[in-house]
Formats: structure tokens, sequence, C-alpha cells
């Protein structure tokens, strides 16, 4: 309590990292149409072709940040009680699990992976939000949730069979996706045998009663003819 992990002295920055920060204005002036990703690489070109000591300053001056920030870490650690540490610490995991599910999503965008399908619910809630009545988009939902709680099995029919349409689209697409991230070498993306498969409908209570009666019925004739 009290303590934030923003107050976590921030880690130096590393030399290259140094070098695009002082050098990113020059290159945006003489390059004012170019693009960031442009931008960036011009300046890793830059870099690259720098004289070893001209890199050596951007160097040096990591090395003094970096022993700087030591110092203010250890007095930052040595106000902390272990129930302070401890939340921080698991705090500090949040965070980074956070960033890493972000950057592993804007990886697949980048990959093109297939948008999953939607439900039925899904696709009623986008083609009437527009024009639902509500004082902001929580309202909205809400007051569209309870619009199709109220629907009868035939009014909801049509958005069912769009999403079992949807289904087939998102199965098709994503094994023409993975097959091409097995080209690429990037198994890790393709999903396993066991997510692949489809899981069978639950069986009705009534489904499951007849199928009872049936095996029973059966199995009344059997000893009926062995008796015989």
């Amino acid at each position: 309590r009290g303590i934030s992990s923003d107050q976590r002295p921030k880690r130096p920055l590393t030399a290259y990292l140094r070098f695009v920060m002082d050098n990113r204005p020059a290159f945006r002036e003489k390059n004012p149409e170019a693009s960031n990703l442009e931008l960036i690489k011009k300046i890793a070109d830059a870099w690259k072709e720098l004289p070893a000591s001209q890199k050596q300053v951007y160097e040096e001056a990591r090395k003094t940040d970096w022993k700087r920030y030591g110092e203010q870490l250890a007095a930052y650690k040595a106000q902390l009680t272990s129930a302070q540490a401890a939340a921080l610490k698991e705090e500090r995991r949040k965070q980074l699990a956070k960033r890493k599910s972000m950057r592993a999503k804007r990886e697949l965008n980048l990959l093109g992976k297939p948008k999953r399908a939607r439900s039925g619910f899904n696709i009623f809630l986008s083609e009437n939000f527009q024009e639902s009545e509500g004082s902001s988009p929580m309202a909205k939902l809400k007051k569209l949730f309870d619009t199709w709680q109220k629907l009868s099995t035939s009014q909801k029919q049509p958005y069912l069979q769009l999403a079992e349409d949807d289904k087939v689209r998102y199965e098709n697409e994503m094994k023409s996706w993975e097959a091409k991230m097995i080209e690429l070498g990037r198994e890790d993306l393709v999903r396993s045998k066991k997510q692949r498969l489809k899981k069978k409908p639950a069986e009705t209570a009534k489904q499951a009663e007849t199928k009872k009666k049936s095996s029973s019925g059966g199995n009344k004739a059997k000893l009926k003819k062995s008796e015989e």
C-alpha cells in the first residue's frame, strides 16, 4: 500500500536506443515523407555504419546510467516490506503477461490469422447495436442481451444458422492458414489435433431416455431368446 511499480526506477536505454532518440528528429527533418518503419530502417542502417569510436560514446553513457540505476533500484527495494515486495512482484508478473499477450496478438494479426467464428448472439449484436436504445455502450449491450434472451427459437434461428456458416468459414480458413504456418516453420502457432477435433453435440435428455429404453428392450429380447 502506498507503493506502486510506477515508482520503480526505469531501466536505462541501450546504446542503440540512445542513438535513435538523439538522431530521430534530424532523420525526420531530412525524410518528412517517410513512414515510421522506413525512418527506423534508415536510422538502423546509420547505426550499423557508425564508427566503433562513436558507438563507444553511447555505450559509456549506458554504463554510467546502468550504475546509477543499480543504486536507485537497491534504495527502492530497501523501503519495501515483504508484503509490498510480494504485491509488486505479482503486479509486475501480470504486466509482463499482458505485454506478452499483446505482442502475440500483434504478431498473429501481422501473419493474417483468421478471425474467430462469431456466435449467434454476436451476429445479432453487430446488426442491432447502432439502432439500440441506451445512454452508453454498456446500456445498449444490456438492452440487446435482454432482447436476445426473450427471442423465440424460430427468431434466433437465422442468427444461429449464420453462426454455423461462420464456423465452417473459420475452420476452412484456419486449415489454409495453418498449412502456410507449417511451410514458414511456425508449427508453434498450429493447433494441436485435440483442439481441431470438433466436439460431438451433447445428447438431449429425451434422446438419452430413448437410447436407454432401446438398449433395455434389446437386452430383454436377447434374454428371452436365450431362455427359449
